[in-house]
C-alpha cells in the first residue's frame, strides 16, 4: 500500500456502498541488469522485480521460445514486483508475476506461460479486441438511432458486449493453442500448458477458500465471462491433435532460480500478517478483526469478514488542516452523520456515519479518519444483514487499533521468501508447520507444490516452502 493517490481520500471516504495486453514502447536493458520500464508503463503494470539474476533467467528461457519459433520483432521478458498470480503481455515484452514464479513447478511450465502471452502478441488480440469493442459501440448507437430508442441501443450493446466475452474467451484458447506449439518447438515437454492450468486452478481454489467460497466456484464460468474454465482449457488442448512431447523440464534449474524469491507484498506498500497489517515504511499497524482477511494492493488494504462486512484502510498526504472533524463536517458531500471528534493512538481522529436520508437498505457504515505524521489515514467500515449494528461496533473497535509502529519494530518487518528444502527426512507435516500463516497450512504447502496430496509430496526432491 504506497498511498501515491492523493484524490483517494474524499473519493473512498463516501465510496463503500488475469490476462490483459495492450499497446506500449519497447524497453531496453543489457543483459545481467534490471529492466528499466518507461513511467508511462511503470504506472500501469508495476515495477520491476529487483533481482537482476531471476530477470536474466526468465528473458532467457522467453528468448529460447522466440528463437526457436523464429518470432519476428524483439521482445522482452520481466518479473514485476508483485506478489499476486497473474501474467500479461503489452506489445514489445511480456510479463509474469513473482507471484506466479512461486507456484510454477518448473522452467517448462514458466515457458508455457511465456508462449500464452506471447501467442496473445503475435496474433494482434488486444488490437482486435478493441476493433470488435468499437464495432459494437458503433452497431448501439446505429440501432438507436434508426429505432429512436435508447433502450434498443443499450439492449444491442448489452448483446454485443456478452459476444466481446465470448471472442475473449476464444482468444484464451487459441493463446493456449499457439503457445503449447512455442514451448513444443523450444524442446519442453508438451504436457507443460496442462499443467500450468493445473497450478493456476489449484491457486483458484486455495484463494476461495481464503474468502470462504466454494473451492470449484472457480470453474463455474457463465456467459459474462472473459476467461475460459480450466476444464475447458483442457479441454481444447486434448483435442487439439498432435502426439505427446517427452521434452524438457528443467525443474532444477527453475528452483535454483527462484529459491530466496520475494512472496511478500513490497516493503513500500505494506505487510499482512495474518488478520494484522504493519507498514515499515510508513509505520504504523491495525488489527482488523478476527474472522477478517486482509488483501494488500498499492492504493490501501481491503479487508473482508465472513458475513462480507467490509473494511477499507488507506493513507494520503492531502493536507487536512484543523480538527479532522470540522474537515468532515464542511468538506465531505454529502456530509457524514453523527460527527465527532475521537482520539486514536494517542492522535487526533474524527468518526462519522453515512449521510442522513441515505438508504437504510444499504447497511450501517462508518469513516473515520486519523492523523499520522504529515498525512491522514482513514477507515471506510460497512457491515450489512441482520447483525449490522453489533458488526460495526466491531469495525470500530478495529480502526481503535490502528497505532505508530516504533523503530524497531518496523525495523524487524522484512517479507516473506520461497525456500527450496531437501524432501528427504523431514515429513508433510513438519514442512507445512513452517509456514508463517494462520491457517490453511497444509493447503498452501501442497498448492506451492503443485500437487493434490500429502502423498505426492513424497516423490519431490525438493520442495518449496515459505520462510520469514
Amino acid at each position: 500500500m504506497f498511498f501515491r493517490r492523493s484524490p483517494v481520500l474524499v473519493a473512498l471516504l463516501l465510496a463503500v456502498g488475469a490476462c490483459a495486453t495492450g499497446n506500449s514502447s519497447q524497453i531496453t536493458a543489457p543483459a545481467g541488469s534490471l529492466p528499466v520500464l518507461p513511467a508511462a508503463i511503470e504506472r500501469e503494470v508495476g515495477g520491476a522485480y529487483p533481482d537482476a539474476a531471476l530477470q536474466a533467467y526468465v528473458d532467457r528461457v522467453g528468448q529460447k521460445l522466440v528463437r526457436s519459433s523464429a518470432l519476428a520483432g524483439t521482445y522482452r521478458f520481466v518479473v514485476l514486483d508483485m506478489p499476486v498470480v497473474n501474467a500479461h503481455a503489452m506489445t514489445g515484452y511480456v510479463f509474469v508475476t513473482r507471484g506466479l514464479l512461486a507456484v510454477l513447478d518448473d522452467e517448462a511450465e514458466l515457458a508455457a506461460a511465456l508462449g500464452h502471452e506471447l501467442g496473445h502478441l503475435t496474433q494482434r488480440h488486444a488490437a482486435q479486441r478493441a476493433q470488435a469493442r468499437q464495432d459494437v459501440l458503433e452497431a448501439a448507437v446505429e440501432a438507436a438511432a434508426t429505432t429512436g430508442s435508447v433502450t434498443v441501443g443499450r439492449s444491442v450493446a448489452r448483446d454485443g458486449l456478452i459476444a466481446l466475452r465470448r471472442y475473449s474467451r476464444e482468444q484464451e484458447l487459441e493463446a493456449d493453442r499457439i503457445g503449447l506449439g512455442y514451448v513444443v518447438q523450444a524442446g519442453y515437454r508438451s504436457s507443460a500448458m496442462a499443467s500450468l492450468i493445473d497450478r493456476l486452478r489449484q491457486q483458484a481454489q486455495l484463494e476461495a477458500k481464503l474468502l470462504g467460497e466454494a473451492p470449484d466456484s472457480f470453474d463455474q464460468r457463465s456467459a459474462t465471462s472473459t476467461h475460459p474454465a480450466p476444464f475447458e482449457r483442457k479441454g481444447a488442448l486434448s483435442t487439439g491433435g498432435g502426439a505427446a512431447v517427452t521434452g524438457e523440464s528443467a525443474r532444477p534449474a527453475y528452483l535454483a532460480a527462484i529459491d530466496g524469491m520475494s512472496v511478500d507484498d513490497a516493503p513500500d506498500e505494506g505487510f499482512v500478517r495474518g488478520r494484522a497489517f504493519l507498514h515499515p515504511k510508513l509505520k504504523l499497524a491495525f488489527e482488523a478483526p478476527a474472522d477478517f482477511r486482509l488483501f494488500n494492493d498499492q492504493d490501501g488494504v481491503l479487508g473482508v469478514g465472513r458475513d462480507r462486512s467490509l473494511l477499507y484502510f488507506g493513507c494520503s498526504l492531502d493536507r487536512v488542516p484543523g480538527p479532522l472533524d470540522e474537515w468532515m463536517r464542511n468538506t465531505l458531500k454529502p456530509t457524514p452523520a453523527d460527527i465527532r471528534a475521537i482520539e486514536i493512538g494517542g492522535a487526533p481522529a474524527a468518526i462519522g456515519a453515512r449521510p442522513r436520508g441515505s438508504d437504510t437498505s444499504l447497511g450501517q457504515a462508518r469513516y473515520v479518519l486519523v492523523r499520522h505524521g504529515d498525512r491522514i489515514c482513514f477507515f471506510n467500515l460497512l457491515s450489512e444483514g441482520p447483525d449490522r449494528d453489533r458488526r460495526i461496533e466491531v469495525l470500530v473497535n478495529a480502526a481503535r487499533t490502528f497505532r505508530t509502529l516504533s523503530d524497531a519494530e518496523a525495523a524487524a518487518l522484512r517479507p516473506y521468501r520461497l525456500r527450496v528444502v531437501p524432501a528427504a527426512g523431514t515429513s508433510p507435516a513438519e514442512l507445512a508447520a513452517r509456514l508463517p500463516y494462520r491457517d490453511l497450512r497444509m493447503e498452501r504447502l501442497l498448492v506451492l507444490n503443485g500437487v493434490d496430496l500429502q502423498s505426492e509430496l513424497a516423490r519431490l526432491s525438493e520442495i518449496k516452502i515459505v520462510e520469514p
